[in-house]
């Protein structure tokens, strides 16, 4: 049995690359022995540990939480669970809902149906709309904690039963664009105010079921747009971010 392995044996094992496997050490999941010369060398428990990070990864925790875990620090992690359980639920739905408008799609090329643009544009908008779900998944878990992610699953059902989620954003895309347009612009002018207070009254459904630890979140993942930026399209600029904060208080976006 081989008692030490290198990067490029355990990639092959694991299905990873060596730049991921490199990435985790950076972020302190993982500690290979290195030679003298800097080469790499995983033990049996540090291939474990590679193989229980992917693991916890598979079950959806974020590299923050897997990390607390393994550091032994004191985390809620039936609440933790549930949570993910909650995330889960909602990937769930978003996948059957898919499924059912290619099973639609499917039974009328069976039937010798021509496949219409309506039905064609309706599969893209579903797919589409997993996809963005994932990756703003994948970004918000480096800023959102525990307790954040958990007070969203338990708010969002307090939504108004009538809200328009699209109709939402197209407010949120316009009055971001409009802000942009207009920079640079003096913060404490009567526009800078006007724009301000048109934000707060369009943040106005969040507020109303945010707790301090979403709005705390969410304003981190704002703060460090250059960040992620390349990753998922952010709904306005770091530059209008910036400038909304240096107006007034606590300018915390759609949740």
């Amino acid at each position: 049995m081989i008692e030490t392995l290198d990067i490029a044996a355990v990639a092959r094992l694991t299905g990873l690359t060596s730049r991921a496997l490199r990435f985790y050490e950076a972020r302190g999941l993982i500690a290979p022995l290195r030679t003298a010369s800097g080469r790499r060398l995983f033990g049996t428990g540090e291939l474990a540990r590679v193989h229980q990070l992917l693991t916890l990864k598979r079950a959806g925790l974020s590299l923050a939480q897997i990390k607390q875990l393994f550091e032994g620090r004191r985390i809620d992690l039936g609440r933790l669970l549930r949570t993910q359980i909650d995330i889960i639920d909602a990937q769930a739905r978003d996948l059957a809902e898919a499924r059912t408008h290619l099973e639609t799609a499917l039974s009328r090329i069976d039937r010798g149906e021509p496949l219409d643009a309506a039905t064609l544009c309706s599969l893209i908008k579903s797919g589409a709309t997993i996809m963005e779900h994932e990756n703003w998944s994948a970004v918000s878990d480096r800023y959102i904690g525990p307790e954040a992610k958990a007070d969203f699953a338990a708010a969002m059902p307090k939504m108004p039963p009538d809200f328009d989620q699209a109709a939402y954003t197209a407010r949120w895309d316009d009055l971001a664009a409009r802000i942009q347009a207009a920079l640079p612009m003096d913060p404490k002018s009567d526009m800078a105010r006007a724009f301000y207070d048109e934000w707060m009254a369009l943040l106005a459904p969040f507020t109303a079921i945010a707790t301090p630890a979403m709005m705390q979140g969410v304003g981190k993942m704002y703060d460090k747009i250059p960040e992620w930026q390349a990753e998922q399209k952010p709904p306005f600029s770091a530059e209008v971010w910036a400038f909304i904060k240096s107006v007034g208080p606590a300018p915390v976006p759609r949740g």
